[in-house]
């Protein structure tokens, strides 16, 4: 994690995160006392980390809070009242939010910023598969027209145009989508 923009209005707490997120050899550190100076940060760059101590001067936080983790770009943390850290946590930790309640327990804060970085790896970790997992889906099913497409042009069996765009794909040393490609071409139906 590289930045990390904390938002508080009060200058007691905004000192106090600033020396926590330090302490844990945090460097690119950014504060804003209000939700409209956040929101015009956020516009101009990215963070990694967003630590929300609410009520905000403008706002009480929650809601920004929830825009945030929407753009799925930051991890957030909402710092909020220990009488209510239940009750916001309740409406905000459906978008990934951790809540921490007040006053800050220094210890707690850690776990909970370790917490937060393993949720945050695991689930980069996850859409990155997904990914990977989605291109394998996209290339079978454009394989697969191609192999529709040497059937009715050919008036060959599927295991043959499956043999034919193997074989292609090995003896080119290309890839099975780029045979597919060609295919698709040479039969009319081009799109890759």
């Amino acid at each position: 994690m590289d930045s990390v923009l904390i938002i508080s209005s009060s200058e007691k707490g905004k000192e106090l995160l600033v020396e926590l997120m330090k302490f844990q050899s945090y460097n690119k550190i950014i504060t804003a006392d209000n939700g409209n100076e956040a929101r015009r940060l956020l516009i101009e760059r990215d963070f990694d980390l967003c630590i929300i101590n609410a009520p905000l001067r403008d706002e009480f936080g929650d809601e920004f809070a929830i825009n945030i983790a929407s753009r799925e770009i930051s991890q957030v943390m909402l710092i909020v009242k220990s009488e209510m850290a239940d009750e916001v946590s309740e409406k905000v930790e459906e978008f990934g939010i951790f809540v921490v309640p007040k006053p800050i327990n220094r210890q707690f804060f850690w776990s909970a910023l370790k917490l937060m970085n393993a949720a945050h790896n695991r689930l980069m970790s996850l859409q990155s598969k997904n990914v990977q997992l989605q291109k394998k889906i996209d290339d079978i099913k454009f394989i697969d027209r191609a192999k529709c497409l040497l059937i009715q042009s050919l008036k060959i069996t599927e295991e043959e145009a499956h043999r034919a765009i193997e074989k292609r794909a090995m003896d080119m040393r290309i890839t099975k989508r780029e045979v597919a490609a060609e295919i698709m071409r040479k039969y009319g139906k081009a799109d890759s």
